[in-house]
């Protein structure tokens, strides 16, 4: 290529970059809103719909442990043990985010229960694998590293932030029990949405590498959980929302911020339920998950003696029951899990697996060539404070690990109880952060 046709090539790579920057509109948030597509960690995947299962199984165990680790050492318990990593992406949905001036896209794994923004970046060595090339500060004119004397470094993320003596610049340290992740904390643009794109000029965020676990192919992780770090609070938005597309559609979901966070407004299916968000009375964990009130449990229209105080919160801070995007199954206390237990043996006619996963709790033995589609189930009613009823048909509490194998997407826990992503596949549910509501509707995620 000769010098003039390198300069023409060059002035139309800078003239693109303008144009791009200029389609996207700049907000300090306030009622401003955008929509943006979610896509599930098996879009294109040629794994079997078996093995999909299988492997979000596993890892939501894994996440469970976490949830359990990070409970303990919050209520007291400094010898709560580490627990194992595991893929994170084999059960958390994707965004894909600009970051950066020019953007640079990067693919986030989005999560209600974290409240940390990060993505692997070039300033480190040896990244994990990733769909696109790590975002590269050095090619960004809105990178800041964030002092250490900043608010955010010191009461952000306690616990997870600390200042270099060397550089007095902010670091941070994640563990996700199903990932692990450090670098540096900074400030930069993000450009967000899929029809409309919307910059925010100052997003804090960490610029680091993973170091444990697997990503599967995305590069990091967008909070959205209630405390100071997670997109939620740094836009201020008013309200977000999404709908999950089930892992067998591979097409994409939805996400919604400020004023598209609306559940009139899509088509969904049948009414609208709402239910209040709780305030957890320890102020870290009241930053670090949504909790919400249920009160019990059906099978069809029968009522399970489910004791209700093993499902509410108590005084300091334990038990309750939290909305998790980034876990698969649901978990379930051990009273009301024995108790779902008992009802589900009592109402499906089929003989209980001699063997098996060990990812899951109860399984029943198929006839053969029989599809899990063609076994009569009576849907699983959660029932919550103040009169909404979220009711989950067969694919959204059952599960097809292997041919000829019908398993429970229910397990049990120690410490909280956990309504799970396949829970909240084909449901478009809202979280509005200033009236302290959950709202919840069926919808046919993959057209929304």
């Amino acid at each position: 290529m000769n010098a003039m046709a390198h300069r023409a090539h060059l002035l139309l790579v800078v003239l693109v970059q303008l144009l791009c920057l200029a389609a996207a509109v700049t907000v300090a948030f306030g009622s401003a809103g955008f929509r943006a597509d979610l896509n599930h960690p098996y879009a294109g995947s040629p794994l079997s719909a078996h093995e999909l299962v299988r492997r979000s199984a596993r890892a939501s165990r894994a996440r469970l442990a976490r949830l359990d680790a990070t409970l303990a050492r919050h209520l007291g318990d400094p010898s709560a043990a580490d627990v194992p990593l595991a893929p994170l992406t084999d059960q958390g949905y994707t965004v894909s985010v600009g970051i950066g001036t020019p953007p640079q896209q990067q693919t986030l794994i989005i999560d209600t229960a974290s409240n940390p923004i990060w993505t692997q970046c070039k300033l480190f060595r040896g990244t994990a694998a990733q769909r696109e090339p790590p975002y590269d500060p050095v090619k960004s004119s809105s990178f800041a590293f964030l002092p250490c004397s900043s608010w955010m470094c010191k009461k952000g993320q306690p616990g997870s932030t600390t200042c270099s003596n060397t550089t007095r610049r902010c670091l941070f340290g994640y563990n996700y029990g199903s990932a692990a992740a450090d670098g540096v904390i900074a400030s930069e643009a993000f450009t967000l949405g899929a029809r409309r794109k919307v910059r925010i000029p100052a997003v804090t965020f960490g610029c680091g590498n993973l170091t444990g676990g697997s990503l599967i192919g995305a590069s990091g992780i967008l909070g959205l959980a209630p405390g100071a770090m997670s997109l939620v609070s740094q836009l201020k938005a008013p309200r977000f929302s999404y709908c999950l597309a089930p892992f067998s559609a591979r097409k994409p979901g939805a996400l919604f911020f400020g004023a598209k966070a609306s559940l009139e407004r899509y088509g969904r299916i049948g009414g609208i339920q709402t239910t209040s968000i709780l305030k957890n009375p320890s102020p870290e964990l009241a930053s670090l998950y949504y909790y919400v009130p249920m009160v019990g449990l059906s099978i069809g229209s029968r009522r399970l003696a489910v004791p209700a105080t093993s499902l509410a919160m108590k005084l300091d801070g334990s038990g309750g029951t939290i909305v998790d995007s980034g876990s698969t199954i649901m978990h379930l206390v051990e009273p009301a899990f024995k108790k779902l237990k008992d009802a589900v043996l009592g109402t499906l006619k089929l003989p209980v697996a001699n063997t098996t996963t060990e990812d899951y709790k109860l399984c029943f033995s198929l006839p053969r060539g029989m599809l899990m589609s063609a076994v009569k189930t009576p849907p699983l009613v959660l029932h919550f404070g103040g009169g909404a009823d979220m009711i989950l048909p067969q694919e959204n509490y059952f599960q097809e690990p292997r041919p000829g194998l019908m398993c429970l997407a229910v397990s049990s826990s120690n410490s909280l109880s956990m309504i799970g992503n396949v829970q909240q596949q084909n449901m478009h549910v809202l979280f509005d952060i200033v009236k302290l509501k959950f709202s919840f509707a069926r919808a046919q995620c993959d057209l929304m």
